[in-house]
C-alpha cells in the first residue's frame, strides 16, 4: 500500500468471539504491508481467532525485502497476507516469485491484498504466479477476513497432511526394506523400535525422541510376565536379557496382556502395542510409549507398518528353524566321523565354538563368524572315506599310510563343493584347507599366506589347538601350556602369524571354551 490508500474498513461487521486457545503450536501468519495501520488492524481482528485449537503467531514485515527475509527464517509458515505495492510497484509479486521458485516452498498459502487492483489485475495475477487467493482491500471485512485466513489454514493443514503421508509411506517402504535384510531377531528387534521411533517424528516436535519401549519374546507356551526382553531403548535400555514380570509395571503389562489375548496389533493415543504371533508358535511382543498424542494419521501408518513387522517376524522364525535345522545335520555328520575316530563329538563343537570367537576377535562380520560356527565342524568331514582300521591306529602312520590320511582334505572338498547352500560351500572350502599351512608346506594343495583362505586359516589353528589339548588313540592329551607354546613356534611357518597375536593375546578366552565343554568318552 502506498501513502493515500484507504485501510480497510472492518466497522460493517463484529469481531469473531474470543476463543480458548489451546497450548498446541500456533499456525504463523507472515502480513506484508507498508502500512502501520494494515497490521494493527489484522492482528487486532484475528488476534483471538483459533483453528483446530490452534491460534495465531503473528510476524510483520514492511517491505519485500523484508518478507524475504522472515519467510526464509519460517519456513513453516502457513499464511502470507501480502501486499503488492510497497518499495516498488510489484514488490509483492516479486515476493512471491522468490517464495516459490528461490525458496522452493510450495507450502505456505499466499493471500495478494490490493489497494490498487489496476496495478496488479486479478486474471494476469492469477495466471502468471502462483498465488492462492486474491483479495481487494475494499471488499475485506473482519469475518471475510477470518474466513480467508480460514481457508487458506484448511488448505495448508491438507497440503501437510499429503506430504506428511508421501514421506511417511517413504519411510515405511525404506525400514521395511531393512526389516527383511538378514539379521537375528535381537538385531531385529531393535531395528524395529527405532523405525517405530523414526515413523513417529515425521515432522512432529522432538518430544517421539523421547519415546521408551522393548521387544520382548516367548520361544514357547509361558505367561506375559516370562516373555525375555530382547531389545530396548528410553527407560528399558538396561532391561535387556531380563523378564517382563521384573522390569514392566503392572499398568504396562495390562496393555501387553490384552494385545496378546486379542491377538492383534493396539494403537493407543501415547503407545503402541504389536504383537505378532509366528507361525511356529512364537510369540513377540513390541512396546513404545511416546510423550506426544499420536495422531490417527500416525495411527494408520504404524497399523501398515506393524503388518510388514509381523510378515518379517515369521521370516525370521523361519529362517532360525532352518539355520537350527542345518547345524543340528552338520553336527550329526561331524559327530559320525569323530566316532568313527573313537572320539566324542565335542570335538567338533568346540573347534566350531573357537572359530567363531577368533573370527570376532580379527573383526570379521557378525554373518561371516555365524557361518565360520556353522561350517568349521565338518572340518574333517573327508575321514569318512578312510578306513577304520587307519582312523584307529593307534601308533604312527607309515609314510604310505599317511599319504591316504592327507586324502581326507580333498575328499571332504568333493563330498560338500557341489551343494548351492552357503553354510555347505563354506564347509567345504575349510574341509579342503585346513591343513594347508602359511609358508605352504601343507597339504593338499600347498597354498601359502594370504592364498588360503582365512576360515581355512583359523580352523586350522582352532582344531589343532582342540586336538593337541585332547588325548587321541595315537597320543595323550597335551597340557595346555605345552600346546600354547606349540602354536607360538609355528606362527609364521604352518600359522598365520597375525592370528596366533590375537590367539595369544586371548588365550584365557579359547581355555575357557575347552574347560567348558570337556569330553564324554564314549
Amino acid at each position: 500500500m502506498t501513502v493515500g490508500e484507504t485501510p480497510y474498513d472492518f466497522s460493517e461487521e463484529t469481531d469473531t468471539p474470543g476463543v480458548e486457545v489451546s497450548r498446541e503450536k500456533p499456525w504463523k501468519l507472515l502480513v506484508v504491508d507498508d502500512e502501520n495501520e494494515v497490521h494493527r488492524i489484522s492482528h487486532l481482528v484475528l488476534r483471538d481467532f483459533s483453528f483446530e485449537g490452534r491460534g495465531l503467531e503473528f510476524f510483520s514485515a514492511h517491505s519485500g525485502e523484508e518478507a524475504k527475509r522472515l519467510i526464509a527464517q519460517h519456513p513453516d509458515t502457513a499464511v502470507m497476507l501480502l501486499d503488492v505495492v510497497m518499495e516498488t510497484d510489484n514488490a509483492g509479486l516479486d515476493v512471491v516469485r522468490h517464495v516459490r521458485e528461490v525458496l522452493k516452498n510450495s507450502f505456505v498459502r499466499i493471500i495478494l491484498r490490493t489497494g490498487q487492483p489496476g496495478q496488479a489485475p486479478e486474471h494476469s495475477v492469477v495466471i502468471d504466479y502462483d498465488i492462492n487467493d486474491y483479495k481487494e482491500k475494499t471488499e475485506l471485512t473482519a469475518q471475510k477476513l477470518v474466513t480467508t485466513v480460514v481457508s487458506a489454514l484448511r488448505a495448508y493443514r491438507d497440503m501437510l497432511i499429503i506430504e506428511s503421508s508421501r514421506r511417511g509411506l517413504e519411510q515405511i517402504i525404506h525400514a521395511s526394506r531393512n526389516l527383511f535384510e538378514p539379521q537375528s531377531l535381537a538385531q531385529f528387534s531393535s531395528g524395529v523400535l527405532r523405525q517405530l521411533s523414526s515413523l513417529l517424528n515425521l515432522g512432529n516436535d522432538s518430544l517421539y525422541l523421547q519415546a521408551s519401549g522393548f521387544s520382548a519374546h516367548c520361544a514357547g507356551v509361558c505367561e506375559i510376565e516370562d516373555f525375555n526382553i530382547i531389545s530396548g531403548n528410553g527407560q528399558f535400555t538396561s532391561s535387556v536379557g531380563r523378564r517382563m514380570g521384573e522390569m514392566v509395571p503392572p499398568s504396562i503389562r495390562e496393555r501387553l496382556f490384552r494385545a496378546r489375548s486379542e491377538r492383534h496389533t493396539r494403537i493407543d493415543e501415547d503407545s503402541f502395542v504389536g504383537y505378532f504371533r509366528a507361525s511356529s508358535g512364537s510369540e513377540n511382543m513390541v512396546y513404545l510409549q511416546t510423550r506426544h498424542r499420536i495422531s490417527e494419521h500416525d495411527a494408520r501408518l504404524l497399523q501398515v507398518f506393524a503388518v510388514n513387522v509381523g510378515i518379517a517376524f515369521d521370516n525370521i522364525h523361519l529362517n532360525e528353524e532352518i539355520v537350527d535345522t542345518q547345524t543340528e545335520i552338520i553336527h550329526t555328520l561331524s559327530e559320525v566321523v569323530e566316532t568313527r575316530s573313537r572320539e566324542t563329538g565335542r570335538h567338533v563343537f568346540r573347534v566350531g565354538e573357537y572359530a567363531r570367537l577368533l573370527g570376532e576377535l580379527i573383526g570379521l562380520s557378525g554373518p561371516d563368524c555365524e557361518l565360520l560356527q556353522m561350517a568349521a565342524p565338518m572340518h574333517d568331514i573327508g575321514k569318512i572315506g578312510i578306513p577304520d582300521a587307519l582312523l584307529g591306529k593307534p601308533g604312527r602312520y607309515t609314510a604310505e599310510e599317511f599319504e591316504r590320511m592327507k586324502q581326507h582334505a580333498v575328499m571332504g572338498y568333493n563330498i560338500l563343493k557341489g551343494s548351492h547352500r552357503l553354510p555347505l560351500r563354506s564347509a567345504a572350502l575349510i574341509a579342503g584347507q585346513h591343513h594347508e599351512c602359511w609358508n605352504g608346506s601343507g597339504y593338499p594343495a600347498g597354498l601359502a599366506g594370504a592364498d588360503i583362505h582365512v576360515f581355512g586359516r583359523i580352523t586350522a589353528l582352532a582344531d589343532v589347538f582342540d586336538a593337541l589339548s585332547h588325548s587321541r588313540c595315537y597320543k595323550p592329551a597335551w597340557p595346555v601350556e605345552k600346546v600354547i607354546e606349540y602354536i607360538r613356534d609355528k606362527a609364521g611357518s604352518q600359522f598365520d602369524p597375525q592370528l596366533v597375536e590375537v590367539f595369544l593375546q586371548h588365550r584365557e578366552l579359547f581355555v575357557a571354551i575347552l574347560k567348558a565343554n570337556p569330553d564324554e568318552q564314549l
